[in-house]
């Protein structure tokens, strides 16, 4: 799975607005149809709390935090499987990334064109759906086409396995074919891996973004509630942001003016870092730390990776020439203040290749190139 988050929706729902924001970098926004037609990619820091005390309690020259990436992808209309608005190029786009942040647009405004003259949340998201099921039926019957072609003429050692897809790929078509993702069939990983090579849109994990107006950030308004509801039938994550909104505390210089205007707003959290925190975690990324006088460092590794996996992420030197890691989670950091009084609590650990790094371990690596 590629380890990034494509930004989507129709037209002039606040996309580009939202990635802008972000990323601090201007993405084309404007109040008409297909302004962003290559999509602008930004790598936004992650923002972790755990690192900021990690320095208070251990002081550096540097910090580092983690990183992920978005690709803000332009906006997709009804037909787009078929060609229209450039949709095939766009599709191709979406292929290509990890998770799909569906934007939602849930707010009035007479002075933003809707490309259906309407706001309809349910209908909007249907558009998508649909025209992204509709990609993936094209696939699916042409795999499945050519699967039954060649059963025809299949050597004894091939049929297992082209008699095993069959009933996949027609199980996909008839989801696919009623306008349902690939990802509500619920899939074994035999299945999956049988279609791995498809690389079905619909199969990609989603999370349906909001997008709201000043008011509705506390007091939700119906069209957040008819997402939720969706969100919560598909298995879907849902994120509430006023984009407008974000994209002024995005501007401001300064942590501290950051957080004056979330107050003087009555925002607890940005929802931007909500997002961010969403699509790091359904992207299956994790973080641990290392820590010292140089520098303070968050580093990304997919949840699973043993210890010698997470030290190739800093170097492949570091994985090749693994011996140890030293090892404590921050938390202990944070009751015992000092990585010593870990040490004398008997915190501090030395694991060896078969460790299971845990999300917010500190790592000291012992190797030898």
């Amino acid at each position: 799975m590629s380890l990034n988050c494509g930004i989507v929706g129709l037209p002039n729902v606040g996309k580009s607005t939202i990635f802008s924001a972000m990323t601090s970098a201007p993405a084309e926004a404007a109040n008409y149809p297909f302004c962003t037609i290559e999509p602008n990619v930004g790598i936004v820091a992650v923002p972790d709390s755990r690192l900021d005390k990690i320095t208070k309690l251990i002081p550096t020259v540097k910090v580092i935090p983690a990183v992920v990436e978005f690709v803000d992808i332009a906006g997709l209309v009804k037909g787009a499987s078929k060609g229209e608005g450039l949709g095939n190029k766009f599709l191709s786009h979406i292929r290509e990334v990890g998770v799909i942040v569906h934007v939602v647009r849930c707010f009035e405004d007479e002075d933003v064109v809707h490309v259906d003259n309407k706001i309809d949340s349910a209908s909007d998201i249907e558009t998508i759906n649909i025209e992204l099921a509709l990609a993936d039926l094209e696939t699916v019957d042409k795999r499945k086409t050519k699967t039954e072609k060649a059963l025809r003429a299949a050597p004894k050692d091939a049929v297992k396995q082209l008699n095993a897809i069959l009933p996949v790929l027609e199980s996909l078509a008839a989801a696919l074919g009623d306008g349902k993702p690939a990802r509500s069939l619920e899939l074994g990983d035999d299945q999956l891996a049988l279609i791995y090579d498809l690389h079905l849109i619909t199969l990609k994990k989603q999370i349906y973004v909001c997008n709201v107006d000043e008011d509705s950030i506390s007091s939700p308004n119906d069209h957040v509630d008819t997402v939720k509801k969706i969100a919560e039938e598909e298995g879907a994550e849902l994120v509430v942001i006023c984009g407008k909104l974000e994209a002024e505390i995005a501007v401001l210089d300064t942590f501290e003016e950051k957080q004056e205007f979330m107050e003087a707003t009555g925002l607890e959290e940005s929802g931007m870092d909500t997002l961010i925190h969403t699509g790091y975690r359904m992207l299956g990324l994790r973080t641990f730390f290392t820590a010292g006088a140089d520098e303070n460092r968050a580093w990304t590794f997919k949840s699973g990776y043993k210890a010698p996996g997470a030290a190739g992420v800093i170097h492949t030197d570091f994985e090749k020439g693994f011996i140890k890691a030293e090892v404590y989670n921050c938390e202990d950091l944070f009751k015992y203040e000092t990585e010593q009084k870990v040490k004398e609590a008997g915190r501090l650990r030395i694991e060896g290749k078969e460790y299971l790094v845990k999300d917010g371990d500190i790592m000291h690596f012992r190797f030898n190139v």
